[in-house]
């Protein structure tokens, strides 16, 4: 979906997304999320920078997985898998793009270990194609524990950078840029943190977005996870 389809999806759900911010605990039994959800409505409003909440299509968008060669489509799943989204770069110095796929990697073992792998995806997508190649994306796995070889997990990396600043910013609504000046001397380059994690049901609409992926309970994304793809 292009930037002008998620801003008029962004407008038909603007009510509802302020009907969240006061809402109760999420999933709370009686209450239901938008149209086409699983999942109860968090306590999550619109913030800023904009990008997909509860409700929202997911942005459609293909990029390449540079490990199997595969063109890999978010519509692909649709009908047939649920998902987990974020953004991330194996240079980070801070321990945030590390955080953001552990809780990626943990919802990948339980899936594994309960029997819905083949129900789920997972879709890191890097903003460092320079850096990030398929052998480096190969030893961030194994170094993560991420299951490369159960066929439901693609590190997705846009052909150049700038096609990267391009999806970021046009499909949700994020500013990608390179910060030269930074406290790392190992490091030419570094880049801002947004945390973001999306979680999608099987019909490409986003069930939560956490916009602090970093700080948010493990155990919480898998259970919402867990509850949408066996839905």
């Amino acid at each position: 979906m292009d930037r002008r389809h998620f801003l008029r999806s962004l407008a038909a759900t603007g009510a509802a997304a302020g009907a969240t911010a006061t809402a109760g605990c999420a999933g709370v039994l009686g209450e239901s999320g938008p149209e086409g959800t699983i999942l109860g409505p968090p306590e999550q409003t619109r913030g800023d920078p904009v990008h997909p909440i509860q409700g929202d299509e997911m942005p459609e968008f293909t990029v390449p997985d540079p490990i199997t060669g595969e063109e890999i489509s978010t519509a692909q799943f649709e009908g047939e898998r649920a998902f987990l989204w974020t953004m991330f770069y194996t240079h980070c110095p801070d321990g945030v793009c590390p955080a953001l796929i552990l809780r990626l990697r943990r919802a990948q073992e339980v899936a594994a270990e309960e029997g819905f792998e083949d129900e789920a995806a997972f879709l890191p997508t890097t903003f460092d194609p320079e850096r990030d190649t398929a052998e480096v994306l190969r030893e961030y796995a194994d170094q993560r524990g991420v299951d490369l070889d159960a066929g439901n997990w693609h590190f997705l990396r846009p052909e150049t950078y700038e096609r990267g600043q391009e999806l970021f910013d046009e499909e949700f609504g994020l500013k990608i840029e390179k910060a030269f000046d930074n406290d790392y001397e190992s490091l030419e380059y570094t880049f801002p943190h947004y945390g973001l994690i999306l979680l999608v049901n099987k019909r490409g609409i986003v069930e939560r977005a956490y916009p602090r992926g970093p700080a948010t309970d493990v155990e919480r994304i898998v259970d919402d996870f867990r509850r949408v793809v066996t839905a």
